[in-house]
């Protein structure tokens, strides 16, 4: 289990910050498990987990000819070019499906529902961005934990000053899942990244497999993602429609999410209702990042495009359920395959917690008369 040097126990901080960093993107990160729960459970607000790697950096200009490894960029230094963000999409969605589902379980099993978790990938040649500063700023306590035989990387000044503030964390020896299969040789035809990337979505009360979602929309984004978001004319019959977030809200916290995530991005966030949102006109979108559950949405998109005589869009799916498990382990597809990783079961916990709250005033002004 990950533990700290410290004797005493913990307090619960609002804000906390967990460094990591990786020496393989093709290894599911068991290593990280018992870390990133210990900074969940000692987490009242927030928790930011940033991942420093090179794997992270800008990737080359040009796709490579020969298969590529995850590992070349651990010898080629902090400044070694990245990796091809679609070639290694199955991994970065492994890394971020395994990391959020830990923190979420801790999050849940402690009735802290609305803990707000963001995972972060920065390049280690990539200067840390104003919202990102400002994140470390915030975060009242700062953990580490490292794979084996690894150092972390240079720091940022904002975290450099804070060093002797960071409390390390032991990884974890003992694999929880299975290794993934190794990953198939580099499409030379597919680009690393795309210009315009597309995603859609509702967004309500944004959790971890909304943050997935848009996390892998801006990592193979070079310039633009557009993020349609359903306008609350579509929402009608959604349960607990009286908790649900208007538009305007949703949309604030999509952005905020965004610019943290990648600032460097036009982050094009538009209202829709119908499916196709910018997708059924832009002849400038190169790709489409859909939810396993709403790929026959992208099917109606592609069709609508050829009708237009617009481009075909390359679609990447967010497979939480893989036949080969190759992309997320079983293990974790099904926790976030579970009602308690959707805006419905948030939305049911407020209600509830309202009702509770409701009715111990009403108890509490009952024995006070």
């Amino acid at each position: 289990m990950a533990t700290h040097p410290h004797t005493h126990p913990l307090d619960d901080v609002r804000h906390t910050l967990l460094l990591t960093t990786l020496h393989s993107l093709h290894d599911t990160p068991n290593f990280l498990a018992s870390s990133v729960s210990t900074a969940a459970r000692k987490s009242t607000a927030s928790l930011r987990i940033l991942i420093l790697s090179p794997f992270f950096n800008p990737p080359p200009d040009r796709p490579s000819t020969t298969p590529e490894s995850s590992d070349a960029q651990t010898s080629g230094g902090a400044r070694a070019p990245g990796i091809s963000r679609t070639a290694h999409w199955d991994d970065v969605q492994r890394l971020l499906t395994f990391v959020y589902v830990q923190a979420t379980k801790v999050a849940q099993d402690m009735g802290n529902i609305l803990l707000d978790v963001d995972v972060l990938l920065r390049g280690t040649a990539e200067p840390f961005h104003a919202q990102l500063v400002q994140a470390v700023e915030q975060a009242e306590r700062v953990f580490s934990v490292l794979p084996h035989d690894t150092l972390l990387p240079a720091l940022p000044a904002c975290l450099e000053q804070r060093r002797a503030e960071i409390i390390p964390l032991q990884p974890d020896d003992h694999p929880l899942h299975s290794a993934p299969r190794p990953p198939p040789p580099t499409d030379p035809s597919v680009p690393a990244v795309y210009p315009v990337v597309a995603l859609g979505g509702t967004f309500d009360h944004l959790h971890a497999g909304h943050k997935i979602l848009l996390s892998m929309g801006a990592w193979i984004a070079r310039d633009r993602l557009i993020v349609g978001i359903s306008d609350d004319a579509l929402l009608g019959k959604k349960e607990f429609k009286e908790v649900m977030e208007p538009l305007a809200v949703r949309s604030a916290r999509t952005r905020a999410f965004l610019e943290l995530f990648k600032p460097d991005i036009v982050h094009d966030i538009v209202a829709i209702n119908d499916v196709y949102g910018p997708t059924g006109w832009d002849p400038n979108v190169q790709a489409l990042v859909v939810s396993k559950e709403t790929l026959p949405g992208a099917g109606a998109i592609h069709k609508r495009r050829e009708e237009q005589n617009l481009p075909p869009l390359r679609t990447f799916v967010i497979d939480v359920i893989s036949a080969t498990e190759a992309s997320v382990d079983a293990e974790d597809a099904a926790i976030l395959k579970t009602a308690k990783m959707g805006s419905t079961y948030i939305r049911q916990w407020i209600v509830e917690n309202q009702r509770r709250q409701q009715q111990q005033q009403q108890r509490s002004s009952s024995d006070a008369s």
